[in-house]
């Protein structure tokens, strides 16, 4: 009896020995020698080297660049963080302030100079409205348009300090993990309805 168990023994002994062997722990920093055709599986700190790079241009992306390309030339924050459709709304921004403090400017420029005109007292210059609009009209127009020139230029530079911080927070949030592993779901509140009131559930699934 004793006979027909040591073969058995001596299989199962071998078995457990191989395993063990081929799934041997090595501790950071020993050298290793892997044979031609073997599968190493590594912990935390070679997770990095054979994981393969699935977040492909995510992994590389650099809020500073994004920052940097955006205070260069706006927009191209947005360009380099593949948000397309935002870098037209930048330019639209820009422009559209740099018109009025165009276009203010402008009027400013004019109604300051017939002011001056008429307040000189040089009867040589005439202003362009002939004597027809005071001289604190003229004023006022003259600190209306001034006060309008300086809101447009706070506005241009709102729009450009606005796209260097939507590229750099676009940046920081390129990695963000929004797949099917994340769901928020509603629905309503079984605790509530036992209350005998209306009430609403809100769970975050993380898988």
């Amino acid at each position: 009896m004793k006979a027909y168990f040591l073969p058995v023994l001596f299989l199962v002994s071998w078995t457990s020995a191989a395993g063990q062997a081929d799934s041997t722990v090595v501790a950071p920093g020993d050298p290793v020698t892997i044979a031609p055709g073997a599968i190493v599986q590594g912990g935390a700190d070679t997770a990095h080297s054979t994981m393969p790079d699935t977040l492909g241009w995510r992994y590389h992306h650099s809020p500073t660049k994004a920052c940097v390309l955006s205070a260069v030339l706006p927009g191209a924050g947005q360009i380099y963080n593949r948000k397309y459709w935002k870098a037209p709304i930048v330019w639209a921004g820009l422009g559209i302030s740099f018109w009025f403090v165009q276009s203010n400017s402008k009027e400013y420029r004019r109604y300051k100079d017939n002011y001056i005109a008429v307040v000189d007292g040089d009867p040589t210059t005439i202003d362009e409205f002939n004597g027809e609009v005071s001289a604190s009209q003229l004023l006022d127009a003259t600190d209306t348009y001034r006060k309008w020139r300086d809101m447009s230029y706070i506005a241009l530079g709102l729009v450009y300090m606005l796209n260097i911080v939507d590229a750099g927070v676009d940046a920081n949030f390129v990695r963000f993990d929004v797949g099917r592993d994340l769901t928020v779901g509603m629905g309503p509140s079984l605790e509530m309805a036992a209350q005998g009131n209306a009430g609403l559930h809100l769970s975050l699934a993380l898988r």
